[in-house]
């Protein structure tokens, strides 16, 4: 009876270990952004500092903002664009005020936040951020220009009046073809997602190895 117990423990724990490792790899991908790059929500000294920091981010679907502030005294709404130009706090789309808010992005386009607290936001306590639609188009290579035509493609220029024209050389002429140019090397990943892959490997293999001792 107690190896029966021991071997239905086993199995619960290895069924849990591959639902983690589900949940894991499902966020491999995404990254938490801190509002700002500090994390801090409050009224900037700088008015234009968040919305300077959100255009040199670059979001994707998945990935999620983290706001810090004092609960009691500040919040997060996130809004329309026309409650946000107006710092409108009345009617939100969500609200967040437990002093740590982390908003997932689950969708493309625009994201407008402001301060629930009215007079925070006309101080420019606010954040337009605009999420981008697929991760994996991030790096595109730019289109090469066209090749500047060489000598050879020049057609010569007319003889004078009066002169005959050269006659074109005998025999065969060898063309030596222009290699095409290689392949631009894709970018190098980044050191974050190599670090959670890595990490997610080793997590796998020890959940692989528990569920085989396990039977």
């Amino acid at each position: 009876m107690a190896q029966t117990s021991s071997i239905s423990s086993k199995k619960v724990f290895n069924v849990l270990g591959l639902l983690s490792l589900l949940i894991m790899f499902q966020n491999a991908n995404s990254f938490e952004f801190k509002v700002g790059g500090s994390g801090d929500w409050s009224v900037p000294s700088d008015p234009n500092s968040y919305n300077q920091w959100a255009e040199r981010s670059r979001f994707q679907i998945g990935d999620s903002l983290s706001f810090n502030y004092p609960a009691d005294k500040d919040s997060v709404l996130l809004v329309n664009k026309a409650d946000y130009d107006n710092c409108n706090t009345a009617s939100p789309i969500d609200k967040y005020n437990d002093g740590h808010s982390v908003v997932k992005f689950n969708h493309s386009g625009p994201f407008y936040f402001i301060s629930g607290v009215h007079d925070n936001c006309v101080k420019n306590e606010k954040l337009h951020a605009v999420v981008m639609a697929d991760r994996s188009n991030r790096n595109q290579t730019a289109a090469s220009p066209p090749p500047s035509p060489s000598a050879d493609d020049v057609p010569p220029s007319p003889a004078p009046s009066g002169e005959e024209a050269p006659s074109p050389p005998t025999g065969s002429v060898e063309i030596n073809p222009t290699a095409a140019p290689s392949q631009e090397s894709s970018p190098p990943k980044n050191g974050a997602s190599a670090i959670v892959m890595s990490f997610i490997g080793s997590t796998a293999a020890f959940i692989c190895s528990s569920f085989l001792l396990g039977f």
